[in-house]
């Protein structure tokens, strides 16, 4: 009994190690890596993530890994010690969940445009076309104002050759098909009411 006891504890050490961990920001950037993750918490800090993740799920949290190479593909443990680790929404927020967290729909719209733009060309444009579609809706001081705050909150990254990206916090936040899905049924609605 004794035994099951401190194996209870020592679980729950490292858990609250790797809440800590994924919660408190030690970076420049939220989240953590794992190879962090492995060196806290021993080889298999994979199976403690997926215990705080049966943790979470009921206060609508899980764990959310990035990685590097951001395909489809099969993840090795080498690609998980790479890769970052955040404590993300199960769902995606609501428009008054948005705004109420304090954005501005006309920002969602232009995040939305501009990842609508990135994403089928590899997740990069010039700074020059996202300006140029965006401008066609927006005031170019709202388009400008806009870009520059979601490159410092990183959900875009703009290079030295004036190339934007699509940034780590987008992999992080945004469903890439949620988002795909709701343009493709906005862009069908839009067809539907012009015939």
């Amino acid at each position: 009994m004794s035994a099951e006891h401190d194996a209870e504890q020592k679980a729950g050490r490292k858990l609250a190690v790797a809440v800590a961990m994924l919660l408190f920001t030690s970076h420049r950037l939220p989240g953590v890596r794992g190879y962090e993750l492995r060196r806290r918490l021993g080889k298999n800090y994979l199976k403690i993530i997926d215990m705080l993740n049966r943790r979470l799920n009921p206060i609508g949290l899980r764990v959310k890994i990035v990685f590097e190479g951001r395909g489809d593909k099969e993840h090795g443990q080498e690609d998980f010690d790479k890769a970052r680790f955040f404590i993300t929404l199960n769902e995606p927020l609501t428009l008054s969940d948005i705004v109420a967290a304090g954005w501005r729909i006309d920002e969602v719209a232009i995040l939305s445009a501009t990842l609508a733009l990135l994403y089928p060309r590899g997740g990069r444009a010039t700074y020059g076309e996202v300006m140029e579609l965006l401008e066609a809706k927006f005031p170019k001081w709202r388009v400008e104002s806009a870009l520059e705050k979601f490159i410092r909150r990183g959900y875009l990254y703009k290079d030295e050759d004036n190339i934007l990206h699509i940034g780590w916090r987008t992999y992080a936040e945004i469903d890439q098909r949620e988002l795909a899905k709701a343009i493709t049924e906005l862009h069908q609605q839009k067809s539907y009411k012009r015939s």
